[in-house]
């Protein structure tokens, strides 16, 4: 069996929709697919079911027999019950169709049956009315009525949720041998969760197939899980030690104002009549082509562009040129890019390296405390991590060290944070964790982040500000 569904559109009564789904199910894989609430992963699995109007693509290889376990299924059939209720004779008490009837449709195997019943010791069942059960009690019924009408393909749709501890365990043997049998699909949220049978992973974001990977490969499927963890994690940002280094600042005044700002380089104008004001908690997004005075601005920012003096800046309280020092403007950011990690080239720990964040250094040079370390472990759990924590940070993949960074900059939690072009040079599912990652500190309402990349429509959730450049003809930055 080859199931291929190629560019995919499936409408479900115009309350979701899956665009471009592109799938391979060959014969003798099992899957489980996964992904945050709401990005449609049992809209997915339904749609091998039969459900959803496919309004574009191709499916091939879908077997006869399909069985579906899922909580829309469950509430299909009660719906069933309660209507035939309803088509009964008023005066007439309904009692409803008992569970032995619901088990024998779809030409079930009496067998296979009897021995679930006997697993599941629920022969107490067999009289009473389907709509009597608990919740529990249905979901199993509706496991034992799908595995024994012995389909080609199990879809299972959250199969462990409300099922004991015990329970559970024995399902997973016995799914294990059903995998011999038949093809598998599962829904699972819980990583924890996957069974050993299992061969590949696919990951559903915003409607699609995102990511696949076979679990062979535990360089993906390690990039896969540790994106689940980011997204759906109820980790929150980890608290700076002592007192956070924004108290100082007056929340009424802008983290940043740049008014009127013109860079020349040469005959060269790069900006000219540029504005810009930054409240505290306003995340923004800048974003520009090539040669469109992004950097040149973000230097102006960090004190670092030799035109700041030129021109009317306003950061943190400071009116530039007016006897602050570099290092007084520095202490209030945190800052990320390509050529930051290009000079972090020290063999330390995945801890040390957050803990360097504390003192602004590439590298530890200082003995942490028990309280950053403690913190240091905190970013870890929620980057997924703190399996690696005493790990050389040159052993980690060009993302996990982009990640680590950023946790790096945030570790004092500055008023702003500065993220350039942190997705430079990442692969989709490390671009994916970055942005998981911005998305966290962006609800975690300390910081103030101002990311910075090419693509305008490239959006995050949590960042509600936009400035696009455009690179005049003229080379005149235009807003």
């Amino acid at each position: 069996m080859n199931i291929k569904l190629v560019n995919c559109h499936f409408d479900f009564e115009q309350r979701f929709e899956l665009m471009e789904i592109n799938w391979c199910i060959s014969e003798g894989q099992h899957w489980v697919i996964t992904g945050a609430n709401g990005a449609g992963k049992s809209a997915l699995v339904a749609s091998l079911a039969g459900f959803g109007e496919r309004l574009a693509g191709v499916v091939t290889g879908l077997p006869e027999k399909v069985a579906l376990v899922s909580f829309e299924a469950q509430a299909a059939l009660i719906e069933r019950e309660r209507k035939k209720d309803d088509a009964d004779i008023m005066d007439v008490i309904a009692v409803g169709t008992p569970v032995a009837d619901i088990l024998a449709e779809d030409n079930a195997c009496p067998l296979i049956i009897a021995e679930l019943l006997e697993k599941f010791e629920l022969h107490y069942l067999l009289d009473r009315a389907f709509r009597a059960l608990s919740t529990g009690e249905t979901r199993k019924v509706l496991l034992i009525k799908a595995i024994a009408s012995k389909p080609a393909l199990l879809i299972l749709d959250e199969p462990f949720d409300g099922l004991d501890a015990a329970t559970m365990a024995m399902m997973e043997q016995y799914f294990s041998d059903l995998a011999r049998q038949m093809t598998i699909v599962m829904v699972l949220n819980r990583c924890a969760e996957i069974p050993e049978f299992i061969t590949h992973l696919g990951y559903m974001q915003q409607a699609t197939l995102a990511h696949t990977a076979a679990l062979s490969d535990e360089a993906a499927t390690r990039a896969l899980l540790q994106l689940l963890h980011i997204k759906t994690s109820e980790l929150q940002i980890p608290a700076a030690e002592g007192n956070l280094i924004n108290g100082g600042l007056d929340a009424t005044q802008p983290l940043v104002e740049l008014t009127d700002i013109s860079i020349n380089y040469d005959q060269l104008k790069i900006v000219e009549a540029f504005n810009w004001r930054i409240e505290p908690g306003q995340h923004w997004q800048l974003s520009g082509p090539n040669g469109s005075g992004k950097t040149a601005i973000l230097s102006l920012i960090t004190g670092d562009h030799p035109q700041c003096y030129n021109n009317d800046i306003f950061v943190f309280g400071f009116k530039r040129g007016s006897g602050e020092s570099i290092w007084q403007i520095k202490q209030y950011i945190g800052y990320v890019s390509t050529a930051l990690q290009w000079e972090y080239r020290v063999g330390t720990s995945l801890r040390n390296v957050i803990v360097s964040g504390f003192y602004d250094s590439i590298g530890l040079y200082t003995k942490a405390s028990d309280g950053q370390k403690r913190i240091a472990d905190q970013w870890l759990a929620l980057l997924g991590m703190s399996d690696r924590a005493d790990i050389s940070f040159n052993k980690l993949s060009f993302g996990d060290q982009r990640l680590l960074l950023i946790a790096r900059a945030m570790v004092k939690h500055p008023p702003l944070l500065i993220l350039d072009e942190p997705c430079l040079g990442l692969d989709d599912i490390n671009r994916q964790l970055v942005l998981a990652l911005i998305e966290k500190i962006c609800a975690g309402g300390q910081s103030t982040v101002l990311y910075v990349n090419h693509h305008s429509e490239d959006k995050i959730a949590g960042i509600g500000h936009y400035k696009h450049l455009l690179k005049h003809p003229d080379n005149i930055a235009v807003q």
